[in-house]
């Protein structure tokens, strides 16, 4: 029990250390300038907070001065209180994801087709390829010299970014990244892979690289919250295991 709720703590302090971050009252909001989507956009609660309405109120009043959706995206262990008090302001849960974490030394390598080329990218044309994957898989609009600064950005923190390329063609094909860490903690994202070359191996072999090479960063405990529970079986299968939930709740309207 102890360890986790040291974990939940340690996921914490890692989303609110990320850049941008603002406070408003028990609460740290992350915040994109250039881009509204939702996983760019949302608030972590103090661990043990218990937001009054006015509180909740002026959570709401932040996002929406931006132009962006009141979410939140948190442990609820770490904060029990604020799940209720979100609900009965009107948030609605999008989802309760599991939390699962791999020590790098415990990575699972994953087999995938030996056409594809799984290795870390620092280059600006490389990051906006990366980019350009992980916009086409998660339906965002086309990358730009925006989301480019953005991987920059997480690199010259101490992050990490991933490219699969087909070496019959090319063409980058799968992408992942994996942020700076935070006292060893640090968070695998943006894992995807282009329609045409789904089910072969390419998901797992980003995010075994991504969480091997991270122990060369600092990072002891890598994370990540898997959409679906296809999506959990690949990371499972590279070593992946749940250690908690992960909280995803927003105001609609």
């Amino acid at each position: 029990m102890e360890s986790t709720r040291a974990l939940d703590a340690a996921v914490h302090a890692y989303l609110r250390a990320l850049p941008t971050a603002v406070r408003n009252g028990p609460f740290t909001i992350r915040f994109d300038e250039h881009d509204d989507a939702l996983p760019y956009n949302y608030a972590i609660p103090d661990d043990g907070a218990a937001p009054t309405a006015a509180d909740l109120a002026a959570l709401v009043a932040a996002f929406r001065a931006r132009a962006r959706t009141p979410r939140l995206e948190y442990v609820p262990q770490a904060a029990p209180e604020v799940e209720a008090a979100l609900l009965a302001a009107g948030f609605v849960p999008e989802g309760r994801f599991p939390l699962l974490v791999c020590p790098p030394a415990r990575v699972i390598d994953a087999a995938t087709d030996p056409a594809i080329d799984v290795s870390l990218v620092t280059t600006d044309a490389g990051l906006l390829a990366v980019a350009q994957v992980m916009n086409a898989a998660f339906e965002a609009p086309e990358a730009t010299e925006h989301d480019v600064a953005r991987l920059r950005r997480l690199l010259d923190r101490g992050g990490l970014a991933a490219a699969a390329t087909d070496t019959t063609t090319g063409e980058v094909v799968g992408a992942g990244q994996i942020g700076a860490p935070t006292k060893g903690v640090a968070e695998v994202a943006g894992i995807a892979v282009r329609t045409s070359h789904r089910r072969r191996g390419i998901a797992g072999a980003v995010t075994a690289l991504l969480t091997r090479a991270c122990a060369g960063t600092g990072v002891t405990t890598p994370f990540l919250t898997p959409a679906d529970e296809a999506a959990g079986r690949v990371y499972e299968r590279v070593g992946y295991r749940r250690a908690g939930d992960m909280l995803h709740i927003l105001l609609p309207g």
